[in-house]
């Protein structure tokens, strides 16, 4: 974890908290589903002349990756229509570090040493006492946590997959752009048939926040991607999800939903992880 890969994926954490926001903001999740993934489709389509090609052995892992999505994305429209951001967003993100440290394990025989280890799960419980504040003061709506967990479980899906996808690609450019374009495809055609002959008039009034939405989170994808071919997967992963005090904060300005002491301490036990697992580097 070098100053460099620490910075991108730091960005990208923003700019990943930022398209979620850009999401749950949209009213209807199929409309701001179908700009964000149809507009990221586009996005990478038009950068496929440019970029190499993938190598053959990254095509399983693409097409893995683009059924793994696809099940993403139903999974956060659901979480975002059954439960608050500052609520959803942090339990999603939180559920995957952990899940993802234990497949990197068994599948990239990636064992973090102890600097590393103690970063993700300071981390961890970091974010976990973000996503435990979202439930202060009210009763659990178990099915809201239920596809936010199920929604942090995907996660960790594709980060996996994409993680040893991009490594034998030789194009992290490459594997972004073909990445987009598969996955991005599914949500566009399935709005198509749903608003035969009105989808434009469906997608018009929110189509600039919608395609904003769909830049930041090709954007916040592809330095994941090129991190994951610099660090190991468990640090990225716990890194990447400081995106959710990012997005506890985007609650508490935009969505009026309170941040609290908690949230600030739990920011800090963030902070103290990620210098641990720089240490490591």
């Amino acid at each position: 974890m070098t100053p460099l890969v620490t910075t991108a994926v730091l960005l990208a954490a923003v700019t990943h908290a930022s398209w979620n926001a850009i999401a749950h903001r949209i009213t209807d999740k199929l409309v701001g589903f179908t700009l964000i993934s149809g507009g990221g489709a586009l996005i990478g389509l038009a950068a496929v002349p440019f970029v190499p090609v993938p190598a053959a052995g990254a095509w399983p892992y693409l097409i893995a990756s683009a059924v793994i999505h696809l099940a993403y994305y139903v999974l956060l429209m659901r979480s975002f229509r059954l439960g608050d951001f500052g609520q959803a967003y942090p339990i999603a993100r939180g559920t995957a570090p952990l899940v993802v440290t234990a497949l990197a394990a068994v599948f990239a025989h990636e064992v973090p040493d102890g600097w590393a280890a103690a970063g993700i799960g300071l981390s961890c419980a970091g974010l976990t006492g973000v996503a435990l504040w979202g439930l202060r003061g009210r009763r659990p709506h178990w099915s809201a946590i239920g596809a936010a967990l199920t929604t942090g479980l995907s996660i960790a899906a594709y980060t996996v997959v994409d993680g040893l996808g991009v490594r034998v690609s030789g194009t992290s450019l490459g594997y972004i752009a073909w990445l987009m374009f598969l996955e991005g495809l599914a949500v566009p055609v399935y709005a198509a048939y749903r608003w035969r002959g009105q989808l434009v008039a469906v997608l018009r009034p929110v189509a600039g926040l919608g395609l904003l939405g769909a830049a930041l989170s090709v954007a916040a994808y592809g330095l994941v991607l090129w991190a994951q071919t610099k660090a190991d997967l468990a640090p990225i992963a716990a890194l990447r999800e400081s995106s959710i005090i990012v997005g506890a904060a985007i609650g508490a300005v935009f969505f009026k939903e309170r941040f609290g002491a908690p949230r600030i301490a739990a920011a800090g036990l963030l902070v103290v992880g990620i210098g641990l697992m720089l240490h490591a580097g």
